[in-house]
């Protein structure tokens, strides 16, 4: 199912972390730091210190452009709708964490499913490594950025992921493919993906080299599986059986069943 589209809402600037409200300025927008910040860096003769936002790395879910390694055995609908899913249950997640601000940052049209309190940035164009620098500069820092595959996050472990921002320079959490499910920065730091090979076995390892590299201490967080084949699908939905995308699962595997015997 094909959803409808919806502009993104514009920036408030006085809920906008850093690099939005650089973009925001750069635009003509307002200023650059919000009344509730100036007000108390007047009170307090320096900006207080600001608690991690969360981006969201997602595509918007449409038929063919989504999880199309789960096809086969699912069709591309079948792949539409466990992404929708999964991306629903990593929105309500972060809703109950409580970052400081959410981002999604899009691939696509932004529909009705973003959630009230939820701002939208476009991704940028480029490989992954490019798109993941670009989240950081674009949105802002402190932040943790995640993906929208792994629906078994739970509020609980996003929230300590965000304290975690503030003990370390970077932090990775390890997937079960070589590669991480999360990465965050305190502070904005350009070229953290470079010579960073993505989606292969050594990312994560790759990955923590580069930070090093660049200087950075970096915290791990608890190990996730990501959903990128009908194997992790189905062991995701194992470990998070009230999820959303647990039961859009069950639906998709009954439809499998009929197709391959008649029933």
């Amino acid at each position: 199912m094909t959803l409808a589209h919806r502009r993104a809402r514009p920036l408030d600037p006085d809920a906008c972390p850093p690099g939005r409200a650089r973009h925001a300025q750069a635009h003509g927008e307002p200023g650059a730091v919000g009344r509730r910040e100036r007000a108390a860096a007047r009170v307090h003769g320096g900006l207080p210190p600001r608690a991690a936002g969360l981006l969201i790395l997602a595509k918007s879910p449409v038929p063919g452009r989504v999880k199309t390694r789960l096809c086969p055995p699912c069709t591309p609908g079948e792949a539409c709708s466990l992404a929708e899913a999964m991306l629903a249950d990593t929105l309500h997640a972060a809703r109950a964490a409580r970052p400081a601000w959410t981002c999604l940052v899009l691939d696509g049209a932004p529909g009705p499913w973003v959630p009230d309190g939820v701002e939208v940035v476009p991704q940028r164009p480029g490989d992954l490594g490019a798109r993941l620098e670009g989240a950081f500069a674009d949105a802002g820092t402190p932040a943790l950025l995640i993906a929208y595959d792994t629906p078994q996050v739970t509020p609980g472990l996003l929230a300590s992921s965000l304290s975690a921002v503030a003990s370390a320079d970077a932090v990775l959490g390890p997937a079960d493919d070589g590669g991480y499910w999360a990465i965050g920065l305190r502070r904005n730091v350009a070229g953290i993906c470079a010579g960073v090979p993505m989606s292969r076995s050594s990312t994560l390892r790759s990955q923590r080299r580069r930070l090093a590299a660049l200087g950075l201490s970096v915290a791990d967080l608890p190990p996730l599986r990501d959903v990128d084949r009908m194997a992790d699908a189905r062991a995701v939905a194992r470990a998070a059986p009230g999820t959303r995308f647990a039961a859009a699962l069950t639906d998709v595997e009954r439809a499998i069943t009929a197709r391959r015997t008649g029933r």
